[in-house]
């Protein structure tokens, strides 16, 4: 079972439904407990980056991912999800995020229309479980005004060039993080959530 994290951010429904399509076990749940036993985590969001962290530390979510990850628990951030797996965020001032991945986010200041909305490539940098089957340059669907900084170069394994090029991919051993929307980037997007899928049933 996967647990979709409802901490009152956005586009979980939509996720769950497609995992659901796909017939992947999973469960939107706001309980900490559950998050911890699931086998693998889904922490999907769309909204400000502070309101998140209030509600996920309000509710206990913040160190219930945290552990889940410490126990080697499959994760996939999606959007703001993605974000807020790193250390911080300059959304309104410095806001501190969960700091499992080193690095900032920063908002897209250079020119472009914000928010990127829209069908834009995604280009590989490596192969990693998550883009198994998955041709590099492949469309997919976003929707953010902000993107990754990490401070290991190391975790960007896919790119988008919006006026200038920004991580799409990051992540490392079984966390990944894509700022794009899986949900609605049609087939290839489905595959992103079957490919993780995968990934919790091996664990």
């Amino acid at each position: 079972m996967i647990a979709v994290v409802d901490y009152g951010m956005g586009n979980l429904r939509s996720v769950h439904k497609a995992l659901e399509r796909e017939g992947i076990p999973a469960r939107v749940t706001r309980d900490p407990a559950e998050v911890e036993e699931a086998r693998g985590v889904i922490l999907p969001g769309v909204g400000a980056f502070g309101d998140a962290m209030a509600n996920l530390a309000a509710s206990g979510l913040d160190q219930a991912v945290k552990r889940a990850v410490a126990a080697g628990k499959p994760l996939l951030g999606i959007c703001l999800g993605l974000q807020l797996l790193f250390e911080e965020s300059e959304e309104f001032g410095a806001t501190r995020g969960l700091g499992i991945f080193p690095g900032r986010v920063r908002r897209i200041s250079w020119g472009v229309k914000t928010p990127h909305m829209g069908w834009n490539q995604v280009h590989f940098k490596k192969e990693t479980p998550l883009a198994r089957g998955i041709p590099s340059g492949a469309h997919f669907y976003f929707v953010h005004s902000y993107y990754v900084e990490p401070a290991d170069e190391d975790l960007v394994a896919g790119v988008t060039d919006y006026g200038r090029v920004f991580p799409a991919l990051v992540g490392r051993g079984k966390v990944w993080g894509i700022q794009f929307h899986p949900e609605k980037s049609s087939a290839l997007g489905l595959k992103i959530l079957q490919n993780f899928g995968e990934l919790v049933a091996k664990c």
